[in-house]
Order: structure tokens, then C-alpha cells, then sequence
């Protein structure tokens, strides 16, 4: 089983930055790709960005420019970088880790860490 543990969400204020960080911790094998997505109260869960074993990396249109994306195999943990906030990004940021489709194409959660952004 592969565990993920997200923190680093708060509050701030419109144009602050935060960064999150999404600890990866088990049977962490044939990882395809880690991402962030992110749901507004009653809203679906959307993607904001992944990053791809190759390194590779993507991201919503809404954040380009404004959040990044990294990691560090060493600690298993994926980041991103959330600077120029608006109050639109407010919602429960979550992790993701995806294995490759032949090794079962799994999907695994965290939790999620709440980010607030005030006017």
C-alpha cells in the first residue's frame, strides 16, 4: 500500500505564497506520475498539475505561471509552489500518486490540506 501525507496549506492573503508538499510513504514502486488536484466547496475535484516520471510536467491553464511543481526522489515528495494566489485557488488541495497502467494503473489519495485564500 502506498500512503500520502499532504501539508503545508493555511492561510493567506491574495498575491501570498504557499508551497505544499506531498509526502509518499510504502510499497512506492512504478510510479507514473504524482499530481496535485484541488476541490472547491461544490465543485468537482479538478487537476492543477503533475509531474511525470520522465520529469515531465503540466498544469491547468488557471495556475500556468503562477504554481510549479517539483520533486525529490530521494524523500518521495512532490511540491507545489503556489505564488501570485487569488482567491479563486481556495479550496482542499489534495495528492496524488498513480502507478503505470501495466502495473495496475492504481490510483492513491491523501487527504488533503486546506488552502484559504482571503481577499
Amino acid at each position: 500500500q502506498v500512503q500520502l501525507m499532504e501539508s503545508g496549506g493555511g492561510l493567506v492573503e491574495v498575491g501570498g505564497s504557499l508551497r505544499l508538499s506531498c509526502a509518499a510513504s510504502g510499497r512506492i514502486f512504478n510510479i507514473d506520475a504524482m499530481s496535485w488536484h484541488r476541490q472547491a466547496p461544490g465543485q468537482q475535484r479538478d487537476l492543477v498539475a503533475s509531474i511525470y516520471s520522465s520529469g515531465s510536467t503540466n498544469y491547468a491553464e488557471s495556475v500556468k505561471g503562477r504554481f510549479t511543481i517539483s520533486g525529490d526522489n530521494a524523500k518521495n515528495t512532490v511540491y507545489l509552489q503556489m505564488n501570485s494566489l487569488k482567491s479563486e485557488d481556495t479550496a482542499v488541495y489534495y495528492c496524488n500518486l498513480r502507478t503505470y497502467r501495466w502495473a495496475g494503473g492504481m490510483d492513491y489519495w491523501g487527504k488533503g490540506t486546506l488552502v484559504t485564500v482571503s481577499p
